[in-house]
């Protein structure tokens, strides 16, 4: 067997010591292309919306929307930053609002809550969490104007939005959405994930179908929107939605989200 160069030897045997590196998983982006492609062929109006730390990507993005439910998910916020609320403990009183409001979608509830809250607060929500086209609805809250930009926005940073004291309660009712409602996005979220979010539609006809929430899975966090208006049915624009948020989310477990600070 032929020695080798001392240069050599050194440096196979350096070789051969160093631990082999781990493979990083792939940096993973929203497939915004083939959502839009899909959209495309679906009736009715539809935008979207996937927000990282790196920025937005979507379609429609500033496309007014009437916000039906999705407005809880601001009532909720609006309420518990209430200067009488933010710091004390809640009644049974206000948990039997605010509970089903986000995990049922009660109309009464948050019909109860709005009282409370009424549009200058919804206001100054919009305006800290940096909506610039939100509309507030008045006792008509569902139809207050949200865009697919603003409302990715606010749930981006959703927990920060909450205060420290009612912080885990808050995303704990936006976890926990009765199944029965977890259709569209909910529905295609990959299970490794969490998912806060509220949806919204038009009682079943059609009207508005929406969804938007905040993905989190350690550090990472992803905001998404999808929002239909005049769909033919409830059903169909389930469907648009599910198919929309398939196809942004397609490849997302196992992947590094933006950059990693």
């Amino acid at each position: 067997m032929p020695r080798l160069a001392p240069a050599v030897a050194i440096a196979a045997l350096a070789l051969a010591a160093a631990p082999v590196a781990a493979a990083r998983p792939a940096r993973w982006r929203p497939h915004v292309a083939a959502a839009r492609h899909w959209a495309e062929h679906r009736a009715g109006t539809i935008a979207f919306a996937v927000r990282t730390r790196d920025g937005i990507r979507g379609v429609g993005l500033d496309r007014r929307f009437p916000s039906a439910s999705v407005v809880k998910a601001l009532l909720l916020v609006a309420y518990l930053n209430e200067p009488a609320v933010r710091r004390r403990p809640l009644t049974a009183e206000e948990g039997a609002l605010l509970a089903p409001m986000i995990r049922h979608s009660s109309n009464s509830a948050a019909d109860a809550v709005w009282v409370r809250v009424g549009d200058p607060r919804l206001r100054r929500l919009a305006r800290r969490a940096g909506m610039h086209r939100f509309r507030p609805g008045g006792s008509l809250w569902g139809l207050s104007q949200i865009t697919a930009r603003d409302i990715t926005r606010f749930f981006l940073h959703v927990d920060r939005l909450l205060p420290p004291r009612h912080r885990a309660y808050g995303m704990r009712l936006l976890r926990s959405v009765t199944p029965s409602q977890r259709w569209g996005i909910a529905s295609v979220v990959p299970r490794d994930w969490r998912f806060a979010f509220k949806g919204g539609w038009g009682s079943g006809t059609g009207w508005a179908d929406h969804q938007a929430g905040l993905l989190t899975q350690g550090r990472d966090r992803i905001a998404i929107a999808v929002l239909t208006y005049a769909n033919p049915s409830h059903a169909y624009g389930n469907a648009t939605e599910r198919g929309v948020a398939r196809r942004l989310l397609a490849g997302l477990s196992g992947r590094l989200i933006g950059r990693s600070s």
